[in-house]
């Protein structure tokens, strides 16, 4: 067993919930809820893996699916306590904690001040969040494993009034993308840097 990701979300934020309820393909999480994404492999085993989270305490599954190499499973509610639980008894199920996760990494931050309006558009096209404006600062922030991508946006906004443009979960690296004024970006952008940099796991290379 891989446990290539295990995130705990302890509030959803208001524009996170917003967003994550558009990118999940089941039951619909709002605004403070917890939250637990995990990424396995053998892909497959992520259905007992679902199993065991839903039998334990009163949550509410918000994706479940397999893909080539990895199985990836959402659940959320809540009281906090009970999502914990419920996670900590999926990976019970494989002899697993959360000391088992891989360690994640900010592989790139990039700023951009003074938005050109064509760029905000073609930005904006491709995102689900909110809008980007002529004018803010653009920060782009990149993650691996991908999907703790999640984290950084919920911290991000928990930490400074910016604007949730989007993140992305899936892929080589995770995006997440912000905007508002240069310097509550930047709050934004550390207390991102700062959640992902704090969590402990297994180092990969």
């Amino acid at each position: 067993m891989e446990l290539r990701s295990y995130i705990l979300i302890d509030s959803m934020q208001p524009q996170y919930a917003a967003l994550t309820g558009i990118l999940l393909q089941g039951d619909v999480p709002v605004e403070g809820m917890a939250e637990v994404f995990m990424e396995l492999a053998p892909a497959s085993d992520v259905y007992e893996m679902m199993d065991a989270a839903l039998k334990t305490t009163d949550v509410r599954p918000g994706l479940l699916r397999v893909e080539r190499e990895y199985g990836t499973l959402e659940i959320h509610g809540f009281f906090q306590e009970d999502v914990q639980v419920a996670g900590q008894e999926a990976l019970a199920r494989f002899n697993l904690s959360e000391a088992d996760r891989w360690k994640p990494e900010v592989a790139a931050v990039k700023m951009v001040t003074g938005v050109d309006a064509y760029e905000a558009q073609l930005v904006n096209q491709a995102s689900k969040g909110g809008l980007l404006l002529r004018g803010q600062t653009l920060c782009v922030l990149e993650v691996v494993p991908a999907a703790y991508v999640m984290l950084a946006a919920n911290e991000a906004e928990k930490a400074a009034h910016i604007t949730l443009v989007h993140y992305q979960p899936a892929g080589r690296f995770g995006r997440l993308y912000i905007s508002g004024t240069e310097a509550q970006v930047k709050v934004g952008r550390d207390a991102a840097i700062e959640a992902i940099q704090s969590l402990s796991g297994q180092v990969r290379r």
